[in-house]
């Protein structure tokens, strides 16, 4: 059962999403400070009345445009992203690597196709997925 269990773990395509999930949680929050921080000051001071606070930022009609909650959010994003980069990411890649499999790793090379322009066509293709058009092997 355990051993089960260390497999689905260790799927390449669910640590991919899980990475994923992770990064996409942080940069929502970095784009949610950018709208409290910065969008939502602006709005309300376009239509005219609210408060002041301290920090880095300037006031607009009564409203702060906070930059250093922003900025803050930003360094939070970079530090948070090279902590699972570090933690997560490289241990990983090292793991699959020593089983034989490649993850988060260079895309497989592609060429154009000369009939339909798509530039997707696998390298190794003799035949374009798009157009039909016979190709020349690479």
């Amino acid at each position: 059962m355990l051993k089960g269990f260390k497999n689905f773990l260790m799927q390449g395509d669910l640590i991919v999403v899980a990475v994923g999930l992770v990064v996409a949680l942080a940069f929502s929050t970095l784009i949610k400070a950018f709208t409290d921080s910065i969008i939502t000051p602006l709005v309300n001071a376009a239509a005219g009345g609210g408060a002041t606070g301290k920090g880095i930022g300037w006031t607009v009609n009564g409203q702060r445009i906070d930059l250093g909650a922003f900025i803050g959010a930003l360094i939070y994003f970079v530090i948070f992203m090279a902590v699972i980069y570090y933690l997560i990411v490289v241990p990983y890649r090292a793991y699959m690597h020593r089983r034989g499999k490649t993850v988060f790793g260079d895309p497989p090379p592609t060429k154009t196709c000369p009939s339909c322009r798509m530039e997707d066509v696998p390298a190794s293709a003799v035949r374009c997925p798009h157009c039909t058009s016979d190709l020349a092997a690479v």
